[in-house]
């Protein structure tokens, strides 16, 4: 018997009439906002084919602003994933260690990266460290500004998903490493965070649509990635609305793949039974507060 089953009643006959009712009043509110936005768009005649045909007709469109502004995120999301992941990595092991100095450090930084709003991050580290930074080539400021940001907040957030994988392993696991011998550091690293690691993956996929999000707060700091091209193509167009459209669209798109990569790993480790045989870690991944509209699309 799943779980589902045993934690949900099948509803009944009133039950379903209800929900039925919900879903068709849900259905009619939608309908209601699109005709309510298209109407709106018409009126304004932002609907006109002269400003879409450009994304169709024209090769300049992609090959000028939207994929190297999607190749910019792109470079700036891989970048981040892989620092936030050995980041994560190394304080969330600290967080779990016997050390309590250690512990209590590492607990301070997580828990101050997680707290500060990513655009306030890239923002100070772009203006107050690396736009003069002597060492560094400036048209290559931005980029720092971004992915240091998004690697201290994700990865205090990958962080805290490493200690709640760890805590969320029965105590049995410990238990057998320390009757072997192990040390409680040998016991973590051999035994622990493996199970953990694999218990938590899908937790960790669904980090990187977070991660790539947030490369659209990169805007600020002048970052030309997909939302800065989307605003520059508006204005060599003139059709910015609809730059914005397809800047969004095209974040949808690489989304939902993420999305359904995260739950076609999540059923492959159910398949394989790898998923450390316990109760898997609650974390989930965490949204930032967004803090400014020149972010509409990405601040969340």
């Amino acid at each position: 018997m799943s779980s589902d089953s045993v934690l949900f009643d099948a509803p009944g006959p009133r039950a379903r009439l209800r929900h039925g009712v919900l879903t068709g009043i849900g259905v009619l509110l939608v309908v209601a906002g699109a005709w309510v936005v298209y109407r709106k768009m018409s009126e304004a005649g932002q609907l006109d084919p002269a400003l879409w045909t450009p994304f169709v007709t024209d090769p300049a469109v992609w090959s000028e602003y939207l994929l190297p502004g999607f190749w910019e995120t792109i470079k700036a999301a891989a970048a981040s994933v892989v620092l936030a992941g050995v980041y994560g990595l190394v304080f969330g092991m600290g967080r779990l260690s016997h050390v309590r100095a250690v512990r209590w450090v590492s607990g301070v930084v997580v828990e101050f990266f997680r707290s500060v709003p990513v655009l306030l991050m890239m923002v100070f580290l772009f203006f107050g460290y690396f736009a003069t930074a002597t060492w560094l080539p400036n048209q290559y400021a931005p980029m720092a500004a971004v992915v240091v940001g998004l690697t201290l907040y994700n990865g205090s957030v990958i962080a805290e998903l490493v200690r709640s994988g760890v805590h969320s392993l029965p105590a049995g696991q410990a238990e057998a490493g320390l009757s072997i011998g192990l040390s409680p550091g040998q016991t973590l690293r051999s035994i622990q965070l493996p199970q953990a690691l694999r218990a938590m993956l899908p937790a960790l996929v669904g980090q990187l649509v977070v991660v790539l999000k947030d490369t659209a707060l990169g805007t600020v700091v002048l970052y030309p990635e997909l939302l800065t091209a989307a605003k520059t193509l508006g204005s060599a167009y003139a059709n910015t609305l609809q730059a914005y459209i397809v800047a969004a669209a095209v974040f949808v798109l690489v989304n939902y793949a993420l999305t359904v990569l995260a739950g076609r790993v999540e059923r492959w480790l159910a398949r394989r039974g790898r998923s450390a045989g316990g109760p898997r870690t609650a974390a989930v991944p965490v949204e930032t507060v967004p803090t400014a509209d020149a972010t509409s699309s990405g601040a969340r």
